[in-house]
């Protein structure tokens, strides 16, 4: 029974491991006031898979969670924040 158990778990946590959201980091200028934060938010909550927003005004940063699968491309961001009026800089990506 334990064996059966062990085995349980072994493969749980392995499934749990396989599956893994992906965390994006993007720098953005013009990001003065929570007004911009709010129409940044609402733009990246129409892509599909996006599941966390977190928005850093004074450092112009905006990370985005994803769920697994997911992948948000360059140029697609560099349209999502032109649109909402603001500067697209860089993105970084790590899995979580």
């Amino acid at each position: 029974m334990k064996k059966i158990f062990y085995a349980l778990l072994l493969s749980v946590t392995l499934i749990g491991a396989a599956i893994a959201d992906t965390r994006y980091s993007m720098r953005v200028d013009g990001l003065a006031c929570p007004y911009c934060a709010y129409g940044i938010e609402k733009k990246l909550n129409q892509v599909e898979g996006v599941t966390d927003i977190d928005i850093d005004l004074n450092k112009g940063l905006v990370s985005v969670i994803v769920t697994e699968g997911v992948e948000l491309s360059e140029p697609e961001m560099e349209k999502l924040f032109d649109d909402a009026g603001f500067t697209f800089r860089s993105m970084e990506k790590e899995t979580i």
